[in-house]
């Protein structure tokens, strides 16, 4: 699956934000979907590739991809509680 052809059930921009806005407002978007659903984030923060990994990896929700195309870094986060 390529972030070109996956799905997803919200998408949130965050490009120009700095730490911790996009994980803030990640976490916000995140709460308002369903048990497996799929949120995509676009982010330009270098230090969201840390931020995300580590809290996806915290609580428990799946990090589908995590790449950087052209300066936007790209997640797919799947809430799994």
């Amino acid at each position: 699956m390529t972030l070109g052809t996956a799905q997803w059930q919200k998408m949130l921009d965050t490009k120009g934000l700095q730490c911790p806005l996009p994980l803030l407002k990640a976490k916000r978007a995140l709460s308002q979907l369903e048990a497996g659903q799929k949120l995509k984030v676009l982010a330009t923060d270098a230090g969201s590739q840390r931020d995300f990994a580590a809290w996806t990896r915290l609580t428990g929700h799946h990090l589908h991809q995590n790449q950087c195309i052209d300066g936007v870094y790209h997640y797919l986060i799947e809430k799994i509680i």
